[in-house]
């Protein structure tokens, strides 16, 4: 267990749960997440397939864990593009590689406790892995292979989904 190793910090990546409070906040260097989204747009589930539907900018971040989801202080993130070639596949490889670049850039301050930190912008989006539901089809032909061209700009009618949220919330 994380609480019984003592870290200096902890490092999350690709890891699809949400840390209970007492991970994030036991290292005295926090505890960061390396995210395959251009922060505060698509938190949460699926950033890549969603930085695609909704046309939102496109990148990477690192950031602190805090109670929210993908709604730490940055520490750095970077704009990433895509061409029209580019798949499912290829767009989350493209994505992997420059977040793995950009966190051995800011490893060495991150390790030292030196690393900046910046409350992300207002606005932004989020999403639950059950959104997709609404775009499944378009991926049941070609799936991971499916080009990113095909998904573009198809959004999702958001407020239908923050109205669901809310009655959720309030059940």
């Amino acid at each position: 267990m994380v609480t019984e190793a003592k870290p200096d910090i902890v490092v999350s990546y690709g890891h699809r749960f949400i840390l209970p409070p007492e991970v994030f906040a036991l290292p005295p260097l926090g505890a960061i997440n390396l995210h395959i989204s251009y922060l505060p747009w698509n938190r949460g589930a699926d950033p890549n397939f969603w930085s695609l539907v909704e046309s939102t900018p496109r990148g990477v971040s690192i950031h602190y864990i805090n109670a929210g989801i993908d709604t730490g202080d940055l520490i750095a993130r970077a704009p990433v593009e895509l061409s029209e070639s580019d798949t499912l596949r290829t767009s989350y490889d493209r994505l992997h590689l420059e977040l793995r670049s950009l966190f051995a850039a800011w490893w060495p301050e991150i390790r030292k406790g030196l690393a900046p930190r910046g409350p992300q912008e207002p606005g932004g989006t989020f999403h639950l892995r059950s959104d997709r539901a609404a775009f499944e089809h378009l991926l049941a032909a070609r799936g991971w292979d499916t080009p990113v061209r095909e998904l573009a700009g198809l959004r999702l009618d958001h407020e239908r989904i923050h109205e669901r949220n809310r009655r959720h919330e309030t059940a």
